[in-house]
């Protein structure tokens, strides 16, 4: 296949999805966002699965990263109900923490224009509480930024299912043909050697 192919579209894609998924993964670690980091670990080796596939012409392994997509595209859908507060679910929450701690999302506190001013603690309060931090003249809202990061994501996964899926099929027809043909050729070069060989019994 020449380079500018679906091939070579799915390399590229799977890169960007490699610093996309690299660049989100470091502020989910700084905000402590467990359920994120381990999704974005797994997106991160599935990623490499299908670009080694994509390199190798290894179509088992782009399955493995189709599929994936699917389940990817899933989760970037629930996170943005959840910042959206969809369906009853709260931002809020530490559904994202897995209920460890009260960190929040980074952008939270670290947002574009953000002026982050810590306020002593009230007499109920515990003083690892976030009710005692205060941001204000946030230029976009931190539940706005998850958002777009995750729409991003949906974005790459579904260009990247639509190429991995064409990226497959035409290893499939690839492999189809080569068998076909490599078979016929081995079966006349055989035959040929078989007539043309002589057999000498006598000594």
């Amino acid at each position: 296949m020449g380079c500018c192919t679906g091939r070579c579209s799915l390399i590229c894609l799977c890169a960007l999805q490699l610093l996309s998924a690299l660049e989100r993964q470091i502020f989910d670690f700084l905000g402590f966002q467990w359920a994120p980091i381990l999704g974005n670990f797994l997106h991160i080796i599935v990623v490499i699965l299908g670009l080694f596939g994509t390199i190798q012409y290894r179509p088992r392994y782009i399955v493995v990263y189709t599929v994936w997509t699917a389940l990817w595209v899933t989760w970037n859908v629930f996170i943005i109900c959840f910042y959206l507060e969809v369906g009853g679910l709260s931002k809020d929450t530490d559904l994202m923490t897995f209920n460890i701690s009260v960190h929040r999302s980074w952008w939270r506190e670290h947002g574009p224009g953000c002026v982050r001013r810590v306020l002593p603690p009230s007499a109920h309060g515990m003083m690892d509480d976030y009710t005692y931090v205060s941001v204000t003249g946030c230029i976009v809202d931190f539940q706005y930024l998850e958002v777009i990061h995750s729409a991003v994501q949906i974005l790459l996964s579904l260009v990247g299912f639509v190429y991995a899926c064409y990226v497959i099929s035409i290893f499939m027809e690839e492999e189809d043909t080569f068998d076909f043909i490599g078979g016929l050729d081995a079966h006349s070069y055989y035959q040929d050697h078989v007539e043309l060989k002589p057999v000498n019994l006598s000594k």
